[in-house]
């Protein structure tokens, strides 16, 4: 089988450049959310199906305290397609990580999607922050068999 695919869009961002301690923030408790960023791909309405959106992010976390339980999430217009957790250890162990996921979104329907990623502390009286770096990415491809 031969898979051909064709570009249809692509998106990145970086909102934090490199491992920074003094420019860290905590990550919300669940239920709350720390969103970490954000990216727009447009499908086209003509010759666009099947396809996939193939998404990257890389995310760096310190642990604070305790064993952190953090919930990465990533939401399509604001409906939720993926998520994978991570734990975090904090002193005494490993402190800093660079957690990097993959998720893909396929047979995405004609239009401008926003997608966002976010992170939550799911373990009570732990904390992690995250002091970077901070990068999303998002390759849409029309693909066929």
């Amino acid at each position: 089988m031969i898979l051909l695919a064709r570009i249809l869009d692509k998106a990145a961002v970086q909102p934090r450049r490199r491992f920074n301690l003094a420019n860290s923030f905590t990550i919300r408790r669940s239920p709350g959310r720390s969103r970490l960023a954000t990216i727009r791909i447009r499908i086209p309405s003509r010759n666009s199906q099947p396809n996939r959106v193939e998404l990257v992010a890389t995310v760096g976390v310190r642990g604070i305290t305790g064993i952190a339980q953090i919930l990465f999430r990533v939401f399509r217009d604001g409906r939720e397609i993926f998520n994978t957790l991570q734990g975090i250890e904090s002193t005494g162990s490993e402190q800093n990580y660079a957690v990097t996921f993959q998720a893909i979104d396929r047979n995405v329907r004609a239009g401008t999607h926003i997608y966002t990623v976010t992170a939550e502390n799911r373990t009570a009286n732990t904390r992690a922050n995250v002091v970077g770096p901070v990068t999303f990415s998002g390759l849409a491809v029309r693909t066929r068999t």
